[in-house]
């Protein structure tokens, strides 16, 4: 008999109902249970257990920061150090591209020379992209760049510019660096890779709470943070490019007699740089999503302009800004982009080569002489016209008015509908469950998925959270996020679905989806909450917005990476078309399924923070606050705990997609 139950218990049908009528009876009746038993602590970690880490690590930033001092350096000289080497670079080429070279200080300052004309920079960066693919590539790069000037986002582009122009190579050589070291020793690639993980998955706000602490209000902060938020991902590329080099060229080189640093330098390097320039392209595009955030600690350009123009709803500014944001980056992705076909024979053929005898360099430095001197007589040459500018704010006003005044009880009773039979009883469930069972059931879902180690992984960080007093608002952000990840996996998936099977579908979707990644995060949050209000059903709607992208990429991509004969031998089966996308293509496709749920979830995570702005109360708020206060501490481990259900949503999803590719026979 009992040999009967526990084989049945191993059943994962019963095992998963099991757990969770035990959480949702333990959630109903968890007040009612306290109150029986006069046991606070069943709702609430007890205060006296809790770690109190936050004041501990403010205690110790104020000392590293005041007191501590290494060797003949103290901690803060060795912080402005680092300052004066992003601080100068950028001051000059912010100079070069936006306020021009002075004299003096204020209102005393002295232009000695102008900035690069808008027709300067428009040029020269048309002429790269002209050398390096095209036609095509020059025509859209000067689109791009015109469009700034014409819609009057010149000014505040050239600053957004100046930072990612230093951020990037900061980003670029810090990444490649590290990747070599990862690359070169095992045991610093195994300490390197959690710090990765946090460094992805941690919100971009915790970055701004120490970073503000340590460099002050200003430029060179936000740098930094910028910096750190996209370097993780170039030293995971150059880890896995230097890794994927064939072994013949390391055979080839050491028969050549190459030193370790030849190897490097002369051999693996060169043979990855296609892949290395992935990594560019993702520091690039980090970077500038990075610019509106960076924002409010003193990033300026345009990033400040979307910021400014959420915080008095001004609609069609902000949109605006954004697609200035948009335009930087689809112009130098696709520009990054033909940096590592150009030497492939992947260039359109069409580029520069009746000028080939004049020196690209040559053209450019003329170029600029002759518009700077004739920027002195002619004003319009310099800077574009502020009477010739176009503007789409009111067209986006009055779009959001016009719906508002329309369709305002029809969005009324959705949200209400919405929240009265979704929102609001998934919230009460989740904030409902106790701490210890919390933890508990955790450490259950990770150890049925992915053995006794994840099981003990998912507990300990749960435990982190609890014991820090932040269980409830994780609760909120775990309710929040899955509401979120829901929606935008049921939306995304059957459109990637669609767009798998047909062609049409996958450019028009296609486009969608760059769209939506490349529009900052900040911009959903504009019309949302003019025609939603602030609340936690507005911050729904934009995460979902944000973060249905790469459900549907990855459902898309899951489908057309089904084997073709596979789906053939089921037609002649005779399977019907229905038959044929349920019991063969999605079965298949369950691995891409679930990495597309887990980049979901990881962009909903990020978001939560950014949704704060709109009256959230969960940890995205606790981090926020943090920033306002300059609280080291608590925005650290409120950052952190976010970082742990990231964390811990991911192992649990990469163990299911693990388990289903071996079920299905793609992995042994």
């Amino acid at each position: 008999m009992i040999n009967q139950l526990s084989e049945r218990f191993r059943s994962p049908a019963l095992f998963w109902s099991v757990l969770f009528a035990a959480t949702w009876l333990l959630s109903a009746y968890s007040f009612q249970l306290y109150k029986a038993l006069g046991a606070r602590w069943i709702i609430k970690f007890p205060s006296a257990w809790e770690w109190k880490l936050d004041n501990r690590i403010s205690s110790f930033m104020s000392w590293l920061v005041e007191d501590a001092s290494f060797g003949l350096f103290t901690f803060r000289e060795l912080t402005r150090f680092f300052s004066a080497l992003i601080e100068v670079p950028y001051d000059a080429v912010r100079a070069l591209l936006a306020d021009g070279f002075n004299s003096g200080v204020g209102q005393q300052a002295v232009e000695v020379l102008p900035s690069l004309s808008w027709i300067a920079v428009t040029l020269l960066l048309t002429l790269l992209a002209l050398r390096v693919g095209g036609r095509r590539l020059a025509l859209l790069v000067a689109g791009c760049f015109l469009y700034l000037a014409v819609f009057g986002q010149w000014q505040s582009a050239m600053v957004t510019l100046a930072s990612i122009a230093i951020a990037v190579p900061f980003g670029v050589f810090g990444g490649l660096a590290l990747g070599i070291l990862a690359y070169k020793s095992a045991s610093f690639e195994r300490l390197l890779r959690p710090v990765l993980d946090l460094m992805q998955t941690v919100p971009i706000f915790a970055y701004l709470v120490p970073i503000l602490f340590l460099f002050g209000f200003g430029p060179v902060s936000a740098l930094v943070a910028t910096i750190i938020y996209a370097m993780p991902p170039m030293v995971r590329v150059v880890l896995v490019a230097l890794q994927s080099v064939p072994t013949q060229l390391h055979e080839a080189g050491q028969m050549s007699g190459c030193t370790s640093r030849q190897m490097m330098w002369k051999v693996l390097l060169p043979s990855a740089l296609p892949t290395l320039m992935v990594g560019v392209n993702q520091v690039i595009m980090l970077s500038l999503n990075m610019v509106i955030i960076a924002s409010i600690i003193g990033a300026g350009g345009l990033g400040y302009d979307v910021l400014a123009a959420l915080r008095r709803l001004d609609i069609g500014g902000g949109i605006e800004a954004g697609l200035a944001i948009v335009v930087i980056a689809i112009a130098l992705d696709r520009l990054s982009q033909a940096f590592s076909q150009q030497d492939h024979g992947q260039n359109d053929g069409l580029g520069i080569d009746c000028i080939k005898p004049l020196p690209l360099a040559g053209i450019a430095l003329l170029s600029i002489v002759v518009l700077a001197l004739l920027g002195k007589m002619f004003p319009f040459l310099q800077s574009y016209p502020e009477t010739l500018t176009l503007t789409t704010g009111s067209f986006w006003d009055e779009a959001i008015k016009w719906i508002n005044i329309n369709f305002f009880e029809v969005f009324e009773a959705f949200k209400t509908a919405l929240l009265t039979y979704l929102l609001l009883p998934i919230k009460r469930f989740f904030v409902g469950i106790p701490w210890a069972w919390g933890i508990v059931a955790l450490g259950l879902v990770g150890g049925r998925v992915g053995g006794l180690k994840l099981g003990l992984l998912c507990a300990s960080l749960a435990g982190f959270i609890a014991v820090n007093g932040l269980w409830r608002d994780a609760m909120i952000t775990v309710y929040l996020c899955g509401v979120s990840v829901l929606l935008a996996a049921a939306i995304g998936m059957p459109l990637g679905v669609w767009a798998g099977q047909s062609e049409l579908a996958n450019r028009v979707l296609g486009t969608l989806v760059d769209t939506l990644q490349t529009l900052p995060s900040f911009v959903y949050l504009i019309p949302v909450v003019m025609l939603f209000r602030v609340g936690e059903f507005s911050a729904m709607v934009a995460i979902v917005l944000y973060a249905m992208a790469p459900a549907l990429r990855y459902a898309a991509h899951g489908i057309r990476e089904i084997n073709p004969q596979v789906i053939e031998a089921g037609k002649v089966s005779g399977c019907t078309r229905w038959q044929l996308l349920w019991r063969i293509k999605l079965p298949l496709a369950v691995p891409s399924l679930l990495l597309g749920l887990n980049q979901t979830i990881m962009l909903a995570l990020s978001m939560l923070v950014i949704t704060a702005l709109v009256g959230t109360r969960d940890l995205g708020q606790e981090v926020y606050i943090a920033l306002t206060k300059a609280n080291t501490g608590q925005g650290i481990v409120a950052g952190l705990a976010v970082a742990f259900i990231a964390v811990i949503a991911d192992r649990i999803l990469s163990a299911l997609a693990k388990s289903s590719q071996a079920r299905l026979g793609l992995v042994t």
